[in-house]
């Protein structure tokens, strides 16, 4: 059944692709109906999670932000799509990295850690990899049909970057330090870890969560340089990265550090646009299950 349902839906997914901008956004619009107003695709999450993380905002305020958010999901997922279509040049001109500089000097004495949000675009945070001299990993979480997750991957790696599944990280990443091989690692840092492996609680958009440590401990175990990386959508289809230091040397790093200013960064960017953020992941779900000081 996997097969089947991936041989009906990939010659779409090409063709959507290959489309001329104006039919491609197009599509995103009509897209956004169906699933705004028609299949109503998780909304209560998405209401629910706004009025916990943004309560500053009137009810009319979320709801616009509600609206904007879907109708960049759609845009989202099919900009994941074009993916397959789209040259070394024209992401360069679509995703533009404004200090390339920053992780260039990093990396000339360290593997670098690069942590980022579910953000505007993380789909093409991977062609990072055309402005660096490290190997590119890119860190994901396999999906449930095998031949989708094949295409995920092959997507993921265009620009030569090397997908490793989560579970397979820690490994991945001891071996290429014992063997000399220097990389520049995405992380997007943002999940809920479940309950049984929280270790340590911290305000996110001020509630009181669970938060992975785990990029953390590999930033200091390696001695890794560790940058956030901030993406603003400056238009339909066209995005602006920029690289926030956040340690330079994960070895001289204090207990949380790097888990917090992660946190801290993360706030300001999705309180600037609140409706570039992935509303529809339950982050806030272990919220009542904080441990009494």
């Amino acid at each position: 059944m996997q097969l089947v349902v991936f041989l009906l839906a990939y010659p779409v997914l090409r063709l959507i692709s290959i489309l001329p901008k104006p039919l491609f956004y197009g599509f995103s619009d009509i897209a956004f109906v169906l699933i705004f107003y028609l299949a109503r695709y998780r909304r209560k999450v998405v209401q629910e999670n706004l009025r916990l993380a943004l309560p500053e905002l009137s009810e009319e305020e979320r709801r616009q932000v509600e609206k904007k958010f879907y109708r960049h999901l759609c845009d989202l997922f099919l900009e994941m799509v074009k993916t397959m279509d789209l040259s070394k040049k024209e992401v360069a001109e679509r995703y533009h990295i404004i200090n390339p500089e920053l992780i260039q000097n990093l990396e000339k004495e360290r593997s670098v850690l690069v942590l980022c949000t579910h953000y505007a675009n993380w789909e093409w945070n991977t062609s990072i990899n055309n402005v660096v001299t490290s190997r590119g990993f890119a860190i994901y979480q396999k999906i449930g049909n095998k031949y989708f997750d094949r295409l995920i991957k092959k997507i993921r790696a265009k620009w030569n970057t090397d997908p490793i599944e989560q579970k397979n990280t820690v490994k991945r990443m001891y071996e290429n330090e014992r063997n000399g091989v220097r990389g520049i690692y995405g992380i997007v840092n943002d999940q809920s870890p479940m309950m049984s492996r929280a270790q340590y609680w911290s305000p996110f958009m001020g509630i009181t969560v669970p938060i992975f440590v785990g990029a953390e401990s590999l930033a200091k175990k390696l001695d890794l340089a560790t940058v956030f990386l901030k993406v603003t959508k400056v238009k339909r289809g066209y995005y602006q990265a920029e690289f926030i230091p956040i340690n330079d040397k994960g070895s001289t790093a204090g207990e949380h550090e790097i888990t917090e200013k992660f946190l801290r960064l993360s706030e300001q960017q999705i309180r600037e646009q609140p409706e570039y953020y992935l509303w529809t992941h339950r982050r806030w779900k272990h919220k009542d299950k904080a441990p009494q000081a």
